[in-house]
Parts: structure tokens; sequence; C-alpha cells
């Protein structure tokens, strides 16, 4: 086995011996279970930074970003700190990739100070600052929902630096604009892209067709539509199933269909995403029937619904009085271990005790709690 594995191998160990962290039952217990978290995090912690001594672990991005995973979810930030900023005692932090890295994982962490220190820590550090590594800082900003500050790094630090950009910096930015809600700027963004040469790719036009199909301007979507197809960029299932998510918010169905029998006729699967918009937009339209039956074409299409997809279905179908067929949903769900809300799993529970049938909410709960499902006889 090499050093690398091993190494690897030492700290998914970790991960494995972890406990769970349930509630506690007491005060007492409470204080316990919180001092053994601490402990097992700390440890993780001392056993990160020992491994990073090796050189091939450092080249494993994936256990980097699992780690931080783990200790931004029990917001352990200073933890995080301390294993990324320990990195700095390494050869690797003059290689520009892995200090990108680092930044783009302050980001994911929603540390985006401490990303934006380690970049422009950049030069003392003896490392290349190139449009590469600002792209990550981008990024960070973005992954840290910090939208106030995008505008001074496009602006402000770009012309500062001299830097670039590339597609990969408009196409974070456009993506920033988008979730920021300002789409104007976004677009303002592609144009200056066109306009200094840079060619957008299907990223970018994706970026932008969500943004507008999803922000419900279908016309300004079929617009940016319209540039995709004359720059010869051809779309894929992802700017499919932005269209439809657009057409089912406007209650559009013959549409939809339409669009559907377009990508069938062009090769495209649809996905758990296509499935959703075509479900959703018949629960949007008060169809029983046609949302039923589209999840069932799901089905025969071997595609697994997702949590979204039981939480538009099962309350409709409670709203709609077809009980029988919500059921089949939640035992479905148990079979195969799909994950689903609690809270729409209690609607059918709830529905069968208001028309009588005890036994059967009965039976779900019992069948729920094999399944961790915490649901409540009303």
């Amino acid at each position: 086995m090499s050093k690398s594995t091993s190494a690897c191998g030492r700290l998914h160990g970790i991960f494995k011996r972890s406990p769970s962290f349930r509630p506690p039952a007491t005060t007492s217990s409470a204080a316990a279970t919180t001092t053994k978290k601490r402990s097992t995090l700390e440890k993780m912690v001392r056993r990160f930074k020992k491994l990073s001594e090796s050189s091939s672990f450092r080249s494993r991005y994936d256990i980097y970003a699992i780690t931080v995973k783990r200790l931004t979810k029990y917001n352990r930030l200073s933890m995080i700190n301390e294993i990324l900023d320990h990195q700095k005692n390494f050869p690797d932090i003059t290689n520009e990739t892995f200090t990108a890295h680092l930044i783009y994982l302050y980001g994911k962490a929603g540390m985006f100070d401490h990303a934006r220190q380690l970049f422009d820590e950049i030069p003392d550090l003896k490392c290349p600052r190139t449009v590469f590594s600002f792209n990550a800082l981008l990024l960070a900003c973005i992954n840290a929902r910090r939208f106030d500050e995008i505008k001074k790094l496009i602006v402000d630090l770009r012309s500062e630096l001299g830097i670039t950009f590339d597609v990969v910096s408009y196409s974070i930015a456009i993506n920033g604009f988008c979730k920021m809600g300002n789409l104007s700027s976004a677009e303002m963004v592609f144009d200056e892209m066109v306009k200094r040469d840079v060619e957008p790719n299907l990223i970018t036009f994706n970026t932008l067709l969500n943004g507008f199909y999803l922000d419900g301007k279908f016309a300004d979507g079929e617009r940016i539509w319209s540039r995709m197809v004359e720059m010869n960029v051809v779309p894929d299932v992802r700017s499919y199933n932005a269209k439809l998510h657009a057409l089912a918010l406007e209650k559009r169905m013959k549409e939809a269909i339409e669009v559907v029998e377009e990508m069938r006729e062009k090769g495209f699967k649809l996905d758990v995403f296509s499935f959703n918009a075509l479900i959703r937009g018949f629960i949007n339209g008060e169809d029983l029937e046609e949302a039923k039956q589209w999840y069932g074409e799901m089905r025969k299409q071997g595609c697994e619904p997702n949590r979204v997809t039981f939480q538009f279905l099962i309350p409709f179908l409670c709203e709609k009085g077809d009980v029988g067929f919500a059921v089949e949903i939640c035992e479905e769900i148990f079979d195969k271990k799909w994950h689903a809300r609690t809270e729409a799993l209690q609607l059918v529970v709830n529905r069968l005790v208001k028309e009588a049938k005890i036994q059967d909410a009965e039976k779900l709960v019992q069948d729920g709690k094999k399944h961790k499902y915490e649901l409540l006889i009303p």
C-alpha cells in the first residue's frame, strides 16, 4: 500500500469512527456529547495536519474538501482556518493550483475574508497570481454569498491587478449576478465578454438561461437562447430543463410537451429535473392525472425521483384525495431508501386519519419508523 493511500485511509477512518451526534436526552448527556464531538474533531484536525506533511496526501483535494465540509457542518471555522493556514508550511503553497484550491475551500466554508487574505498574500508566498487564482477568489465570493463584494472584485481588483478575464471568469461573474437577481448586470458582463472576443461556452449560456427562465422572464430567456444558437453553441439537457421550468411556472404545458418532444428527437434523455418540471407544471395547473402520468413515466424510464419530486407531488395527492397513490409512493420511498421530507410523509398519515383509515395510518407510521422517519398519529 502506498503512503498516500494509507494516509487517506487513516483520515477516512476518523470519519467512520465519528459519532452520529444525535440529540441528547438530558443536559448532562448533552455536555458529554458536545465534549466528545469537540474531542473527535480536534483529533481529526491534528491527524490532518500530520498527514499534510506527505506530498502525495497534499495532492488529494477530495480529502481536503471532505474535511472542510465536515468542519463547516459543525461550524468549526477556527479549525478550518487552522488546517488551511497550516498548508503555508509546505512547498506546495508556491503552486498556484494548490493555493487557489485553498481559497476555494475558504469560500465553501463561508469564510470569504480568509479567502481574500490568502489571495492578497500570494505574492509574499512566492506563488504566481494569475486569472486562475482570481477565479478561485471570485468563486469563493459567490459560494460564501458575499454578493456585495462581486462588483468590487470585478471592477476594482481586476483593474488594480491588471488581470484579463477568461471564459471562466466571465461565467463565474455572470453566475454571481444571476444569484443576486441582478440579471441586467449579468447580461452586461456577457456583452463585455463578447465585445472582448472571449467566446461564451455552454456553461455561460446555461447560467444565463437559468437566471432568466427561473426568474419568470421567459421572453428574455428565449432571447438568450437565440444568441446561443447564433453563436453555434449546442444546448444540452440542462438548457432544455431551464426552459421546461420556465414553461411550468407559466402553466404553458402544451408548449412544455413540445419541448420534450424536441428533446427526444435530438436524442436527449429526460432526467429528474426534466420530470420534476413537468410534474410541477401540471400540479400548478391542478391536473392530477397528468402529474401522476409523468411520475409514472419517470419511473418507467428508470429515473429516480428526489426530495423535490415528493415535496410537490405528495401534498398535491393528499389535497386531491388520492391518498392511495400517496401511500404507494411512501412505501416505495421506504423500499428504495429514497430521501423525502418527513413533513410530506406526515401529510399522508394525516389524510389517512381524516378518512378514518386508522390501521393504514398506523402501518405507515410503523413502516416509517423502520426507516428513521418520525411520523405521528394526530
